[in-house]
Order: structure tokens, then sequence, then C-alpha cells
């Protein structure tokens, strides 16, 4: 609970200077930690930018959860991720709106942009960042939706946005469905880019090798069915795939190995056999 002296003025100074010096703090133990990006306010853009931008729509005005509301449209860098200033620039609209909060003057509801479980503000920073110095929980706001090509989940930093973004390209270029599309998943952000050459090069030798063309989605199709279930499970019994390896990541480093070794795009007990050898070959410890 915010206590009060009895005079808003007095008050609405306390509370900035109290969000100020909590966003230094916080600052501080994050470089620190040396992650100072996850405490900074998240950029519309660039969660757009990552998901993929399908189109949008007003849903009207209701209430929302402060903890939700994670980033900005347009002021990221002037306010923290818990939205306390970053600067003293607008310390005198700040308390201005504090005073109004503390005397129970009627706030307009803020304007936002919603991407899942995710809000970002538009118009209302300063409202944002009193009403949560003051402790309180949910917003009157004016909601837009977006709707994203990929789903706006697990999106908790900027490394998440890399992935996501990589992710969106590869399933643009090839257009996974269903099972394939959960099971061609990778931790490291530009295999994503690989996995879509290394599908577009497979598609390309086989329309030459059979004399017609495939679209995309048959050529995602075909790849999973006949490609990458395949040879995963080759890979698996030749016990080759590493404990915390994902199948895509697993598949991409063997397919890779298989070519350095035996120039090689064929699969079959022979080829995984030396690939297998190979690999034991390289991690042998030196003497």
């Amino acid at each position: 609970m915010v206590s009060s002296s009895g005079s808003p003025r007095v008050d609405a100074e306390s509370d900035y200077m109290r969000a100020r010096r909590h966003q230094v703090l916080s600052a501080l133990a994050a470089r620190l930690r040396n992650d100072t990006e996850d405490v900074q306010a998240m950029s519309f853009d660039e969660v757009v930018a990552a998901l993929g931008r399908r189109g949008e729509h007003y849903v009207g005005t209701k209430v929302i959860p402060l903890d939700a509301i994670v980033g900005s449209v347009d002021k990221a860098r002037d306010f923290d991720r818990r939205f306390r200033p970053t600067s003293r620039t607008s310390r005198e609209r700040w308390e201005r709106l504090a005073r109004a909060s503390r005397t129970g003057e009627v706030i307009p509801p803020i304007d936002v942009y919603q991407i899942g479980d995710y809000y970002f503000v538009r118009d209302g920073h300063h409202r944002v960042s009193v009403a949560r110095s003051l402790g309180v929980d949910l917003m009157e706001a004016r909601v837009t939706a977006i709707e994203t090509f990929l789903a706006p989940v697990g999106i908790e930093d900027r490394a998440d946005l890399e992935l996501k973004y990589w992710r969106r390209i590869m399933l643009q270029r090839v257009p996974f469905t269903g099972e394939a599309r959960a099971a061609v998943a990778v931790d490291e952000p530009t295999d994503y880019g690989v996995i879509a050459e290394t599908v577009e090069a497979w598609a390309t030798r086989t329309m030459h090798a059979e004399g017609a063309y495939m679209d995309k989605q048959t050529m995602a199709k075909r790849w999973y069915a006949e490609e990458f279930k395949p040879v995963v499970k080759m890979i698996e019994e030749a016990g080759v795939r590493g404990d915390d390896e994902r199948p895509a990541a697993a598949y991409l480093r063997i397919a890779g190995e298989r070519y350095r070794l035996i120039r090689e795009h064929e699969w079959n007990a022979e080829v995984m056999a030396a690939v297998s050898k190979g690999r034991r070959k390289r991690r042998r410890p030196e003497s």
C-alpha cells in the first residue's frame, strides 16, 4: 500500500523519486548480470518484425492487467520493463499525473496494441508508469489487436525475437504445417536459414530428377516425409544424436558432415556408418 503524507504534491515527488531509484538500482543489477537488454521495455516494431504482421482489428475499451504491458510503440528507451522512467526528462509531467491520481481525478484510458497476451503502449506511457508506481493492478485501455504470422508466445527478450524472426523467414520460404512445423525446430536462430536452403536445394535436385515442378507446399510436405523423417530415424538408430540435441539440429549437423566427408547427397547405412566413424575420430581426445 502506497503511503500518504497528506500533501499530494509532496507524495507525487516521493513517488517519482522512488520510481527513479528503483529503475537505477534495477539497471545496475542487470549490468552486473550482463543482461541489460532484459530491463528495457520491449519495442513493438521489433516484436512485429519478428512475428510478422498479418492484420489488425479494433477490440474496444477494456480493463487490462498492468503486468501484461511489456513494451512501447515509440518510447521503449524512455521506460524500463516495469515502466519506470529511465531519465528525468519528463519528471514534471510524471508528477502532475501522480498528483491527479492521488487526488482521485479521472484518468482517461490509455491506447495499446495487443499481441497475444502482451500489450504495447501507443499513448499513455506516463499514466502506466504512475499507475504501476502506485501499486495499481488493472487499467482501462482502448485496445487494437494485431494478428501475426507466428504465434506470439515465448517472446520474453530480444534473443527470443531473433529466433522468432529466423523461424518466420524459414516458414515463409518453406510452409511446414502440423507435425512437420513442430518437429523442425532449432535453438540457433540462423539454423532456420540453413534449413530453408537445405529444403530448397533438395527440391531443386528432386524436380530435376523427376522432370516435374513442385510448389512450396508440396516441397515442404515431401521433404519432411521423404528426407527428414527417414534420416532422423537413421540418426537415432545410429546413436549419433546428442542427449540435448534437437532432431532438426542433429539432421543439419549430420547432413553437413556427410557432405564434408563423402560429397554425397544420398542416405543409406554405408553413408551413416562413414559419418558416424568420422564423428568418432574428430572427438578423440588429443594425446
